[in-house]
């Protein structure tokens, strides 16, 4: 079916719904195939510095792409809250001892300062975004705060693309048909599932 913005907050409510009843073998075995599609990619195995997230809600877990990431010596950074009044996200470094805390949506993120140094978005090679629902365009849903849209709004002035390149990650029953876009949405180069990695730009 299609999805129009009246049906949005009960599409979230019902595949979030559909995360959590995963249990937790279950979500681990799916995460660690996700792992493996992304290990085999092109993009990946040329990116250095790559923003990853921490799951949060029952998303799906990218630790063990994590921890490949740091075995190959790549630069990891986790998205971060609080570090100005734009509701935009700031990148940080995330190693194995890096400390965390939950900020206030209960996420974990490194802890900082307001004078931490962030790292420029524009110059990751990768970002991988969480979401609720994608559709067979490459348009996302994400938990209605609006905080990827923001960050990631400079895209929209590309005449051509550039990096970061954007890879939405989720189960793969997060699929819909058709998700209605907006002025502000900025759509995905790439989703990757438990069962594909699906293009849907060029990423190379």
């Amino acid at each position: 079916m299609e999805i129009y913005p009246n049906a949005r907050s009960i599409l979230r409510k019902k595949i979030r719904k559909q995360r959590r009843k995963l249990s937790e073998a279950e979500a681990q075995i799916k995460a660690r195939k996700l792992s493996r599609l992304i290990a085999a990619s092109r993009i990946f195995q040329k990116s250095r510095n790559i923003a990853f997230y921490l799951t949060n809600d029952g998303e799906i877990d990218l630790l063990p792409l994590i921890k490949l990431a740091w075995k190959q010596k790549k630069r990891c950074y986790l998205p971060v809250l609080g570090l100005s009044h734009s509701r935009s996200l700031w990148f940080l470094p995330y190693t194995p001892t890096t400390k965390l805390y939950r900020n206030s949506f209960g996420i974990n993120e490194p802890k900082h300062k307001r004078h931490t140094r962030q790292f420029k978005v524009q110059s990751l090679d990768l970002v991988f975004m969480p979401l609720v629902a994608f559709d067979q365009q490459g348009n996302r849903l994400g938990m209605g705060g609006g905080f990827y849209d923001r960050t990631l709004a400079f895209l929209h002035n590309r005449r051509q693309w550039r990096k970061p390149c954007l890879i939405g990650t989720a189960f793969s029953f997060q699929q819909v048909n058709k998700l209605e876009t907006r002025v502000w949405d900025v759509p995905l180069h790439g989703v990757v599932t438990d069962q594909e990695f699906r293009v849907f730009s060029d990423i190379d």
